[in-house]
């Protein structure tokens, strides 16, 4: 059960919902991983992806690598809860341009999304951690690139957030608190 769960808000026919919780354990019909441009599955919660989804997931993954910077592809999840996995290549912090880059990510991820006809998915806080992106940037380009994506015809239901810590949560809660 996750740690802390917000009620969700409503954007047109879709709710988004923040939860802390371990992404890669969650019933949804895909999440996104913030992938590496090789799509090797290292430290984190690539291992985890790994470990619990079985060799299957890099072995696809082998076939669609490289992944240039902003773009997203689709694997299956193996052994995981989750149908698909959408690796998603994005930007480190300091990076010329750092916030469009990170829009275009998570836009293509929600574009892969709906190729795959998913009504549930579920986003780390992108870049947010390892990558270095501050979580402010993080959850208002997030937030706005969702909410705008939503607002539209889309087939995706639900979009959970899944951070990692009490500052993540608070700062996505208060970023999702501006929408209204």
């Amino acid at each position: 059960m996750p740690e802390a769960v917000s009620q969700g808000t409503r954007i047109n026919q879709s709710v988004i919902q923040l939860i802390k919780d371990d992404i890669t354990d969650l019933d949804v019909d895909a999440f996104v991983f913030y992938a590496q441009s090789d799509l090797a599955l290292g430290s984190g919660f690539g291992t985890a992806i790994s470990v619990r989804g079985g060799p299957t997931i890099q072995q696809e993954l082998e076939n669609l690598a490289p992944v240039a910077a902003g773009e997203a592809v689709v694997s299956g999840a193996g052994n995981l809860k989750a149908n698909h996995i959408i690796h998603a290549v994005g930007p480190k912090f300091r990076e010329e341009d750092t916030e469009s880059k990170l829009r275009t990510t998570v836009l293509n991820s929600l574009k892969r999304a709906e190729e795959k006809a998913v009504e549930t998915l579920a986003f780390p806080a992108m870049g947010a951690g390892f990558y270095g992106i501050p979580p402010e940037l993080c959850a208002k380009v997030m937030v706005d690139t969702i909410t705008q994506h939503l607002q539209g015809s889309t087939v995706i239901k639900d979009v959970v957030i899944c951070v990692l810590d009490t500052r993540q949560y608070t700062t996505f809660q208060n970023a999702l608190g501006a929408l209204g």
